[in-house]
């Protein structure tokens, strides 16, 4: 039975994926996201080898090796609803029989590792330094569209912040929970700084910033955001991507890992003399633990 129509499931005339452009043996196990088409350079130039690289649009991917693992690095763009597109389009390279629109027998299982920037929340959280996603707490509403189930880790956070967010923020829209892998978490992540991370649907207003608009009620205060507490997890930094890619991740069958560089702390009101080198800190840091280690 096919899965979808041509006008749902979109190919290109050479035969690629419609928004990435690639071919299901371009796709490796392990794939690092960033947001910043130029990110994805300052990225691959370590790589010991890159066999191709392709771009439409924001989209720009470089097929390489580290060592004797082969990497892709994919640029998105900004925000969770352009996760949507690459993650779908990723998965159905490696568990979509292209030609026949089916599903493959066998499913793929990618590793997504996003390596980005972020604010911090906590005052204690100094900018430069490294943040590991626990939990992504979507303020951007993207799992709403999908028909979704929580494993007990997201449903017991899901539940505690409903009940918190109720008394204490009044969101006027739906949020969500999603878990990074546990595997991912435990085997990269080790000595990292944890936490929620908040994803929001934008830069500027969903994030309490005020330039000639004003927020929102709740997000013009991101105080009773900074308290939130789920034993001994706080909610540490503001971005827009996480909370999506680990939910399609989780829906998918794939493992989501996110890291952050904090370029600002929003409690201090400081930012990054040197966001660049927290950046090229944060890579080089990605780049070694996934050589030194099985995932």
């Amino acid at each position: 039975m096919r899965l979808s129509s041509e006008a749902d499931f979109v190919l290109n005339p050479d035969g690629s994926i419609y928004h990435i452009c690639l071919f299901p043996e371009d796709v490796a196990d392990i794939i690092i996201l960033v947001g910043d088409p130029g990110r994805v350079e300052r990225i691959s130039k370590h790589f010991d080898r890159i066999d191709k690289k392709v771009q439409k649009r924001e989209f720009v991917t470089h097929i390489g090796w580290l060592g004797k693992k082969r990497l892709n690095v994919l640029s998105t763009g900004i925000s969770t609803a352009n996760i949507d597109i690459a993650i779908n389009e990723l998965d159905a390279l490696v568990n979509v029989d292209l030609k026949e629109r089916v599903l493959k027998k066998e499913l793929k299982s990618l590793n997504l590792i996003r390596v980005g920037t972020s604010g911090s929340l906590q005052r204690e959280i100094p900018v430069d330094s490294i943040i590991a996603s626990s939990f992504g707490l979507g303020l951007d509403n993207l799992l709403d569209y999908y028909q979704r189930s929580l494993n007990d880790r997201e449903a017991e956070l899901q539940d505690h912040w409903n009940k918190y967010e109720k008394n204490h923020i009044h969101l006027p829209s739906t949020s969500y929970i999603a878990a990074a892998s546990p595997h991912l978490l435990l085997s990269l992540a080790k000595g990292i700084s944890k936490g929620i991370t908040l994803t929001a649907p934008g830069f500027y207003g969903p994030q309490g910033r005020k330039i000639r608009l004003d927020p929102i009620r709740p997000l013009q205060n991101l105080e009773p955001f900074a308290n939130y507490d789920f034993r001994g997890l706080k909610i540490t930094n503001f971005e827009m991507e996480t909370s999506a890619i680990y939910g399609l991740s989780n829906l998918l069958g794939h493992r989501g890992l996110s890291f952050n560089a904090i370029i600002a702390n929003r409690a201090a009101q400081q930012f990054s003399k040197a966001p660049k080198k927290a950046v090229d800190n944060l890579i080089l840091k990605t780049l070694e633990l996934i050589s030194e280690h099985e995932i």
